[in-house]
């Protein structure tokens, strides 16, 4: 088999004379001029010969690179039937669809519709509920994030990205993050659904309190909507329950799963629904399909994750310590740049003072061998999203880099 590229030279010339160049040169400055040549559990390999600890690849390496029940099973997939022939039945969606339903919320959130990105489980619920309920608005949360898809993006709180297709996005409110925002909202126009991340990913890391989520969910029933959950980036146990929606006791209508979900592996993303928000699917089959929708080597993946799920359930109170010391750590010794930090679960929110400085922490924490990742509409933050099988060294590791990063912010910005 060949190489994937001759040398580093050959991976910049490629990215910044075929792909997006701006993105090419950050990623060559995170790399210190190397490229991501391999990976296993927390660590990726650069081709510098260099170590990472990945603690910033947008939650999707929960349970690590390359975890061999995944990747065991993708290949026992590929060697089958690699692809569906979308004519006849395909046992991996069937098996996920009804582990899904078994797993999340027994008895009420029955139906699955399986894309490969969180954007495409975002765009299935939204015109399940545009359908079913014949209303043309949807209501989301200021600071929330549901992707760039035409239809996402509209519900996204980020006008600087919305701006340049306005004309095509569909009607969306956003309301503030206030107990009595929906019933507002509701008394001024009906809308088809409320779509709310209970904790924002891009956002920021902010957390939700669980009253107020039923607040809003009761609201929104109560206005004849649906509620839709978007834990495409802080479900499945990276910021606690599986669904921390049903937990908190929403009811939600729909519940978006995406990112840990292929199991670090595989694409993958799942809207999973209730019975009569799927109901435009069922009067019409044809009503939202795609050609990889039900992927076998994604569902297979994901059953493996969801066996994984089950298996190192154990590990997650013990990892969510090990990450809140870290972060708690860094707040302490540097609060000149580091003014607020957030911790639910394996998601921690590191907010510093100005964009410039959690730009040059990304920097520097990389050039110490962590990666993090940036909030990207909320950029003075950083996010740590640490696989769960991050060892005891390699905590340590963490640790020391994150401080020595904040330090070195500090020393080159604080007068």
């Amino acid at each position: 088999m060949q190489p994937l590229a001759d040398s580093a030279t050959d991976v910049w010339a490629g990215a910044a004379g075929h792909l997006v160049p701006g993105m090419a040169d950050r990623h060559r400055l995170l790399g210190l001029g190397a490229f991501e040549a391999g990976a296993e559990g927390a660590e990726v390999h650069l081709s510098s010969g260099r170590k990472v600890l990945d603690f910033g690849s947008y939650a999707v390496p929960l349970f690590g690179h390359r975890p061999e029940p995944v990747t065991g099973a993708v290949r026992d997939a590929l060697d089958t039937m690699p692809v569906s022939t979308r004519l006849l039945a395909n046992p991996y969606a069937a098996r996920l669809a009804a582990r899904l339903a078994q797993t999340v919320d027994p008895g009420r959130l029955n139906r699955a519709w399986l894309g490969l990105n969180g954007s495409d489980a975002v765009e299935a619920a939204l015109k399940l509920a545009l359908a079913r309920t014949g209303r043309s608005t949807v209501l989301a949360v200021e600071g929330g994030f549901h992707g760039k898809t035409l239809g996402a993006l509209a519900t996204t709180f980020d006008p600087e990205r919305r701006k340049a297709v306005q004309g095509f996005l569909g009607a969306v409110r956003h309301v503030p993050a206030e107990p009595d925002a929906v019933a507002r909202a509701a008394a001024e126009e009906p809308f088809a659904a409320l779509i709310v991340e209970p904790v924002q990913g891009e956002g920021g890391g902010r957390a939700f309190p669980a009253e107020l989520l039923r607040r809003w969910s009761e609201d929104a029933h109560a206005a004849g909507a649906f509620v839709i959950a978007d834990e495409i980036q802080c479900g499945l146990r990276r910021c606690g329950a599986v669904s921390l929606s049903v937990e908190a006791g929403m009811r939600p209508d729909a519940v978006l799963f995406g990112k840990a979900l292929g199991g670090g592996v595989m694409p993958l993303s799942a809207a999973l629904t209730t019975d009569e928000l799927f109901a435009p699917l069922v009067e019409d089959p044809y009503f939202h399909t795609a050609t990889f929708a039900g992927h076998p080597l994604s569902c297979a993946a994901g059953l493996a994750a969801l066996d994984l799920l089950d298996a190192s359930a154990e590990l997650f109170p013990a990892a969510g310590e090990a990450l809140a010391g870290a972060v708690a750590a860094a707040r302490r010794e540097h609060p000149q740049v580091l003014v607020e930090t957030r911790v639910q679960g394996l998601f921690g929110a590191l907010e510093f003072a100005t964009e410039a400085q959690a730009g040059l922490a990304l920097l520097e924490a990389s050039r110490r061998g962590l990666l993090l990742a940036q909030c990207l509409t909320a950029p003075r933050v950083l996010r740590m999203l640490p696989p769960v099988v991050t060892t005891a060294e390699q905590w340590e590791q963490a640790a020391s880099a994150l401080l020595a990063a904040c330090r070195a912010v500090e020393r080159k910005t604080v007068r």
